[in-house]
């Protein structure tokens, strides 16, 4: 069985270069930019709203993203939109929100219905973003529900897309290197 499947005939589209872990499972209206990569055990559902993640970002293993239906009282309801050169760590869950560019989301965060992470923001693991809240750029958040801790330092900036960097290189040697054993 394919870990890519339609849903009522829509069905996940990919850019040049994306590693899809054979053990993950995208289902429906999912978009993927080039050199992203989704790892083992992610299971993503564009059933109901539809999912995009932008160029060169990785979803970690055993993450799950979702997204919430339109309707009368919000009848947009809440896609699921990653920028690009994001990290989101092991085990993250993301639920209809919005996450922007050059973002590391660490290991167990939670990030819940229309959210906004901008620009240039780390979330500490084991946070919990909740619905709604805004996350403003150039910042450490951490905690739960998550508190502003700092600004980022000029290193930890750089860092985010050196993250996302590593993930490519990562994923080409995926692409290249492993080989399903029978």
């Amino acid at each position: 069985m394919t870990s890519l499947r339609s849903y009522k005939n829509i069905k996940p589209l990919l850019g040049k270069r994306v590693y899809i872990d054979s053990s993950s499972v995208l289902v429906g209206d999912i978009r993927i930019g080039d050199d992203s990569s989704v790892w083992p055990l992610v299971a993503a559902r564009g059933d109901v709203n539809h999912i995009h993640i932008g160029a060169r970002t990785n979803i970690q293993d055993g993450s799950v993203l979702h997204v919430t239906h339109k309707n009368q009282q919000n009848p947009e309801g809440y896609p699921l939109i990653i920028g690009n050169d994001v990290t989101i760590g092991h085990k993250v869950m993301l639920h209809g929100c919005t996450i922007k560019d050059r973002v590391l989301v660490g290991m167990g965060a939670i990030v819940l219905d229309g959210a906004v992470v901008e620009e240039e923001v780390m979330i500490g693991a084991g946070s919990l973003v909740p619905p709604g809240k805004v996350l403003e750029s150039g910042f450490l958040y951490m905690g739960s529900p998550v508190k502003q801790a700092r600004l980022l330092s000029e290193e930890e900036r750089a860092f985010l897309v050196k993250s996302a960097n590593n993930y490519v290189q990562n994923k080409d040697d995926y692409l290249n290197q492993v080989q399903d054993i029978n």
